[in-house]
């Protein structure tokens, strides 16, 4: 069953301050996104591959090694496409399977060398461009704004984690959940 739709907020219960920074986020994951800075951060970073990838390493960078589940769930995706970006990624050496401790049936993806060293030429370009945007920036406002960043990244994923350990409500004469 699909999940039940949220009620929409009225107009006035968002706030402006709110309404800029939804605005500002989109701004950035569009520029973030497109495939021409890819393309170009890629060849800054020497890694020849394509964003499903790129995310699915730097998700198993962060978290490594997960089972392909967990990682389908973390990206927001389907298990059928992290298994065939997982299987282009095992074929250019930049991850392998290991076996599950908890479970010997079970595989998790871990990163290669080359995968590790993938994900920081990456990280490295991206940041270096980031610098050079944001050159003009005082450390103060630097750090204000990677401590905001911070504070909102960890916000929503404690609202999307309250989000997913909801039940939905009872359908009245049928079956929850």
């Amino acid at each position: 069953m699909p999940p039940t739709p949220l009620p929409r907020p009225s107009a006035a219960a968002v706030t402006p301050e709110v309404v800029e920074i939804e605005r500002a986020l989109s701004r950035i994951t569009y520029l973030s996104t497109r495939a021409r800075q890819h393309e170009r951060l890629m060849a800054l970073a020497g890694v020849p591959l394509d964003r499903a990838a790129v995310a699915l390493l730097r998700q198993i960078a962060e978290t490594e090694p997960l089972r392909p589940g967990e990682l389908a769930h973390r990206l927001g995706v389907e298990a059928s496409h992290v298994t065939r970006t997982a299987q282009q990624l095992e074929r250019s050496g930049h991850v392998v399977r290991v076996p599950d401790p908890r479970d010997r049936r079970a595989q998790r993806i871990e990163l290669t060398e080359a995968g590790r060293q993938a994900v920081a030429r990456i990280r490295e370009a991206g940041a270096h461009g980031m610098q050079v945007a944001l050159a003009d920036w005082t450390p103060a406002e630097l750090g204000q704004l990677a401590t905001l960043f911070h504070r909102m990244v960890d916000d929503f994923l404690a609202h999307s984690a309250d989000e997913d350990t909801e039940t939905p409500p009872a359908v009245p004469g049928g079956r929850s959940g």
